[in-house]
This record gives C-alpha cells, structure tokens and sequence, in this order.
C-alpha cells in the first residue's frame, strides 16, 4: 500500500509531517494493504487567512483494486486531529466497501 502526502500552501509540508501522517495511516489501516493499492492524503487549512477552530482539513482518498476510489474528509483545530479523524471514516468506509465485496463473493 502506497501511501502520498500532499499539503496545499498554508501547511508547512516538512518530512516530519508527512511521516507522521504516514505512520498513522500504516497503523489504523495496514489491515487493509492486500486491498487498497495507494492512499493519499490531502492536508490544508480552510481559513490560513483568518484565525479560527475547525478550519484544518484532512481529505483521503483509498485506492481499491477493482473498485472506485473510497474519499473522506475531516476537519479540527489540529492537523493531526483532523488526520485521525480522517482515518476513523476511512477504515468505516473501507470496512463496509470491502466487507460488501467479500459478501457478494
């Protein structure tokens, strides 16, 4: 499972970063890497502008072999919230899509 991390110009996009989003996402969704090809993760901030809660977006997007594309989007004060809860929709998402693949079989 390939793993991208991408931030728009409001994030500060270190190596730092993006490990850590990737550690997340190996570790709450690793049980999926036999299904899902890539996943990419989509961080900004809706207002970098003004000050605010609520504005850091975290979209991710799960690459499923034979299926269409799987994206959530979360959002919260921190980047790293708005990641975790990023990846609590997904692995929901990707628990109904592949368990209705696995039913069908």
């Amino acid at each position: 499972m390939q793993i991208l991390v991408n931030t728009d110009n409001t994030i500060t996009g270190h190596e730092a970063l993006a490990e850590e989003v990737r550690s997340t996402v190996e570790n709450k969704l690793g049980r999926f890497s036999e299904q899902v090809t890539r996943i990419e993760v989509h961080l900004g901030d809706e207002n970098s502008h003004k000050s605010g809660g609520r504005d850091q977006r975290c979209m991710m997007e799960a690459r499923i072999e034979g299926l269409q594309p799987t994206a959530v989007t979360a959002y919260s004060d921190t980047v790293g919230g708005a990641v975790d809860a990023a990846v609590v929709k997904l692995r929901s998402a990707l628990d109904t899509t592949l368990g209705k693949r696995v039913e069908r079989r």
